[in-house]
């Protein structure tokens, strides 16, 4: 009876975990891969698991097909992509699919869309999302201009690192009062508090 358990946990173990830890070597692989310009072993190694519904990988083809790297060009390829990482929480394919709704790459030009994108980007602590966030909020191009958001999103990008983030913010307060810096301030800190949600 104790081998028989034995048996069925080693089985279990090696169905439950095999497919992550395979995973696991052949992302790496094909990032070392990519790495070193070696784009066909990349393109072999993260297909499958992009198929499998490995989200990294299919970020990561997503971004040869929008670069052309190993692949011929092609816009749609690469937001299908994206679009598979994006809807698993992908902040990175997030991002990337806003981009492509920004420039009207492989989809046709949507800022409201590119908004949605870079705002679910933006609340796992997209740096990049966030500053251009705060670039949408500061022109008003795809929502309602507020240079109070464009400051908190400017901000919070530059917090995490992002030089333009900090452009974004520093440009948009020399049209902004005291009390709406004060209040763009005041948010920036509770939206760090909230962990980026519902900012």
């Amino acid at each position: 009876m104790r081998n028989l358990t034995a048996t069925l946990c080693l089985t279990l173990a090696v169905l439950l975990f095999s497919p992550t830890e395979g995973w696991s070597a052949d992302y790496q692989k094909g990032q070392t891969a990519y790495d070193s310009g070696d784009y066909a072993t990349a393109l072999r190694e993260w297909t499958p698991l992009a198929k499998q519904g490995n989200a990294f990988a299919q970020t990561n083809l997503g971004w040869m097909y929008r670069n052309g790297d190993g692949v011929p060009q092609d816009y749609k390829t690469a937001v299908k992509w994206y679009r598979l990482a994006a809807e698993q929480g992908d902040a990175r394919a997030q991002y990337l699919l806003g981009l492509m709704y920004a420039k009207g790459q492989g989809v046709p030009q949507d800022d409201k869309t590119a908004l949605k994108w870079w705002t679910l980007a933006a609340e796992q602590g997209d740096a990049l999302a966030q500053s251009n966030l705060g670039a949408m909020y500061g022109t008003g191009r795809g929502v309602i201009q507020d240079n109070v958001y464009a400051h908190m999103w400017g901000n919070l990008a530059a917090s995490n690192g992002n030089e333009n983030g900090g452009k974004v913010r520093d440009l948009v307060a020399k049209l902004m009062n005291s009390s709406q810096l004060k209040k763009a301030q005041k948010l920036a800190r509770e939206c760090v508090r909230k962990n980026y949600k519902g900012c």
